[in-house]
């Protein structure tokens, strides 16, 4: 099918450019020099101008596994050994847990205070398929804080945890994946947590946070999940998840639900320079969900996140609100290249729960997708309540330089459950119609 290209303004632009005089260039240089705002005009904190890596060397002292009787390429689930050696580096100060070369399977880790991961090149720390390895504690999990299963990678309360190296963390999720479509075709409405499954990495109540260039592949459930933390960057990561081909019966079948990242009730978040191919959405705005969701202590806003220079895979949508948000406000997704998306920005509207989406801007966008725009009633396993809802409000949401080919430019489904106000395309107003 032929796929039409929109917003001409973005190919004027290019023009415009292409030849500009000195003083026209000394403008822009003078310009980009300046503060940047957010969409609501508030300045961005220079805290988002620094996507420099974190030194490894600087982080102390190395422990690396194999040196504390951790052995490569063993058969055995070596969760004990491993965290061993984690409790070891808190109990001596702090340092670096180095995963060498070679494989080294492993069920729920726990990092703590001033303890880091470090992955070199050749490492994979790979998780049990066995779900007994992944102890249940109270743990945040699809809007709700509850009883589940924990993730492979865990750090709660932490300031300055880093995780990085080029090497892998691999889930080891298709026993995970074929369980749960053969539950689907035993129960059409088997829900994510009927299917038990951990996450790959949860961070929670932290701050000061960095993941870079790591391989985080094949999660059994979402990829990454952060809750309740601020200041946390994701810097040159590279997050796969299979789309089909999983599950002989139904080749179309990828890993459900393998989210790249999840941001729930958090502010100032950055995501710089990914690649995300994933059976489901990308960049995962969260926050509770529920009649009451927005009287719940344990719920939260998400505020100051910034999504810039990433490439996209196969993916349900590139930045996705909800649907188990409440207030999104100061969002920006920029510079990056779809390949394939669905959707490059989706908003779910679940009429069970009050919800504000507002101040988010998209610009210079590249790339393929099958709708730009989708924003459509979110009723998967919602609970209407016992309250009169307030309307759910979506304003000021603008995009600006996009160059993608889809077939859609704008899928909106309007409702009495919600409003749109304020949506603009390069300074000009969208005006939605069914």
């Amino acid at each position: 099918m032929k796929k039409s290209g929109f917003f001409l303004l973005a190919v004027l632009t290019t023009l415009l450019a292409v030849a500009p005089c000195d003083g026209v260039a000394a403008k822009k240089q003078k310009q980009s020099q300046k503060q940047q705002l957010w969409p609501d005009g508030t300045p961005m904190d220079q805290w988002f101008e620094d996507t420099t890596k974190v030194d490894v060397a600087s982080l102390g002292k190395q422990y690396v596994l194999t040196d504390y009787g951790v052995v490569a390429g063993s058969p055995k689930i070596q969760t004990e050994k491993i965290q061993a050696v984690i409790d070891r580096c808190a109990r001596e100060g702090g340092g670096v847990v180095v995963v060498p070369n070679g494989t080294f399977l492993t069920g729920a880790l726990f990092f703590k205070q001033g303890t880091h991961l470090h992955l070199q090149e050749s490492a994979t720390l790979k998780g049990s398929d066995r779900i007994i390895d992944f102890p249940i504690k109270t743990t945040r999990i699809e809007g709700e804080t509850c009883k589940y299963f924990v993730a492979l990678i865990n750090a709660d309360g932490v300031d300055g945890f880093t995780i990085s190296g080029r090497g892998t963390i691999d889930g080891n999720g298709l026993q995970y994946w074929q369980e749960f479509w053969i539950r689907r075709q035993w129960n059409r409405q088997c829900t994510n947590k009927d299917a038990q499954r951990p996450r790959l990495t949860y961070i929670s109540n932290s701050k000061n946070v960095t993941i870079q260039d790591v391989h985080l592949i094949n999660s059994p459930f979402w990829t990454n999940h952060v809750y309740k933390s601020s200041h946390v960057r994701y810097l040159g990561c590279y997050i796969y998840a299979p789309t089909e081909n999983i599950f002989p019966p139904e080749p179309k079948r990828g890993g459900p639900s393998t989210d790249a990242i999840d941001i729930d009730a958090c502010t100032d978040v950055m995501v710089n320079s990914c690649f995300m191919h994933v059976n489901d959405d990308a960049v995962v705005l969260k926050g509770g969900k529920g009649t009451w969701a927005d009287k719940d202590s344990t719920n939260g806003d998400c505020e100051r996140i910034l999504i810039q220079n990433c490439r996209y895979g196969r993916v349900h949508g590139c930045l996705t609100l909800g649907s188990e948000s409440l207030h999104d406000r100061n969002i920006i997704l920029r510079n990056c290249h779809a390949n394939n998306a669905n959707r490059v920005l989706w908003l779910k509207m679940r009429p069970d729960t009050p919800q504000h989406y507002e101040y988010i801007h998209v610009e210079n966008i590249t790339g393929e997708c099958s709708s730009f725009l989708y924003i459509y009633p979110w009723t998967q396993f919602f609970k209407p309540g016992d309250r009169e809802m307030p309307l759910s409000r979506c304003n000021n949401v603008s995009f600006s330089n996009i160059n993608v080919s889809t077939k859609t430019p704008w899928n909106v489904k309007l409702s009495d459950k919600y409003v749109l106000t304020d949506f603009t395309s390069d300074g000009k107003e969208i005006t939605f119609k069914e």
